[in-house]
């Protein structure tokens, strides 16, 4: 499995995967808006200050930063920035979070061993291919046991795609991919604090240096995840290997991949979708709400039927993404901060919200029904929110979202040299020199305090 994997990867070129290019852009794109929306928050910022002591040569860049770290050490922080506020983009078949272990560790090697634009492309898209791959083996049992998915497959995929970047053979990618599984963990009880960001920082750096340590000659068991005693049956079932392999190099996991409009987990979207759908019909009329009734399958009830203590738990509930829709009319960044989690006209609709399991509902769909103090009830149904497959965000959603990005999480990059640069990044010589163009004039380094 691991050899297949890795014969695939090293002889694929950009011309195997070149019509996959423009989703890896607009992956890349998002990847950077989550990122910068989350460079100047405490949960990074801690991160700088712990990891800054021990970094070596600074090659790659912080994003949202000026001053760079080193690949390692970027790699983590850029993984744990653009996955920090549940914002970033998603394979729906497994709910990974694709771009942040792939993408993190691609650009700080590419960085730091002065790549190009496509080599970075080609990479990048193998790696999104190998991880969700290994995910569909293994879904849906490995995440119902509480493993977090995007940290445990992540690794997989930064391993293979930094081993396709340092030119590695096959042999070589398969022992990365193998000395990946020896570091993949991460779990699901963590997800309403920081912790869970750690596993997936830990994704982009570990895949990073799995790869580096193949490079130096390390070695891995052939059979290091499907084996009877291997990463598969340790972490979940025997994998399916058919949903492994089916298709490979002739249909691409990218392909899947969506973007969210709002920063929650992406089975809240369609209850947000229809709150707002809601407040519209109900005119303003939010105070004569007497109960709120969300029906959905038991994947939204298990994620999202919780009390909500901070912002992280918000993120991840039904009683809070209804309160957005209804009371506040919005679903962005700011309604799902301390301050308005906190807001007590907010919690007492919260507390108005019941959740119901309905197993007809597919997963990711939802039905809210309000009743109201006259008697009156209405309902909306939604089974494809805005961002999903059926509904996809435009490229101009995405360059939005990288604009908002910039100026809620205080950064002063510039915008729209971004957007620009992504748009046209197959065309970089050297991503090293792209990353030094975006960042601003550089500060002292690893300064934290702003």
């Amino acid at each position: 499995m691991s050899r297949t994997l890795a014969d695939f990867v090293a002889a694929s070129s950009w011309a195997d995967v070149e019509a996959q290019g423009r989703e890896a852009r607009r992956s890349i794109l998002n990847f950077f808006a989550t990122a910068l929306g989350s460079a100047r928050d405490p949960v990074v910022t801690a991160a700088m200050r712990t990891l800054s002591p021990f970094s070596g040569a600074a090659t790659a860049t912080v994003i949202g930063h000026s001053a760079p770290m080193d690949a390692l050490c970027a790699s983590f922080l850029n993984a744990i920035s653009a996955n920090l506020l549940d914002f970033d983009d998603t394979h729906p078949e497994t709910i990974i979070h694709p771009a942040a272990p792939v993408a993190a560790s691609a650009l700080a090697l590419a960085e730091t061993r002065r790549l190009s634009g496509r080599a970075v492309l080609t990479a990048f898209i193998l790696g999104v291919d190998v991880e969700c791959r290994i995910g569909n083996a293994v879904s849906p049992r490995h995440y119902a046991r509480g493993w977090h998915i995007t940290s445990t497959c992540g690794i997989f995929g930064a391993a293979a795609a930094c081993g396709k970047l340092l030119g590695l053979p096959a042999e070589g990618i398969a022992n990365a991919i193998g000395v990946a599984a020896s570091q993949s963990a991460g779990n699901v009880e963590n997800l309403p604090s920081a912790a869970k960001n750690v596993s997936v920082g830990n994704a982009a750096r570990n895949g990073l240096f799995a790869a580096l340590l193949a490079q130096q000659g390390y070695e891995a068991a052939p059979c290091a995840i499907e084996g009877p005693l291997g990463w598969a049956r340790t972490m979940g079932d025997e994998p399916d290997i058919a949903r492994l392999l089916d298709g490979l190099g002739k249909t691409w996991e990218i392909a899947k991949n969506t973007y969210k409009p709002y920063p929650a987990g992406i089975v809240f979207h369609s209850v947000i979708d229809a709150c707002l759908l809601l407040r519209e019909r109900i005119g303003g009329r939010v105070d004569q709400i007497e109960s709120v009734t969300v029906q959905g399958s038991a994947l939204l009830l298990a994620r999202g039927d919780r009390p909500v203590n901070n912002e992280r738990d918000a993120r991840v509930s039904i009683h809070h993404c209804a309160a957005c829709g209804l009371l506040l009319g919005a679903a962005g960044v700011p309604e799902f901060g301390q301050e308005t989690v906190a807001r007590l006209d907010v919690a007492q609709l919260r507390h108005k919200v019941r959740a119901e399991l309905d197993t007809k509902m597919p997963d990711g769909a939802s039905r809210v029904t309000l009743r109201m103090l006259s008697g009156e009830s209405l309902t909306e149904t939604i089974v494809s929110p805005r961002g999903s497959q059926s509904a996809p965000l435009a490229d101009g959603d995405i360059e939005q979202k990288l604009r908002d990005g910039v100026r809620t999480g205080r950064s002063d990059w510039d915008a729209d040299r971004v957007i620009d640069a992504i748009w046209r990044f197959d065309a970089a010589d050297d991503v090293g020199n792209l990353m030094q163009f975006l960042r601003p004039p550089s500060a002292p380094r690893c300064a934290t305090s702003n």
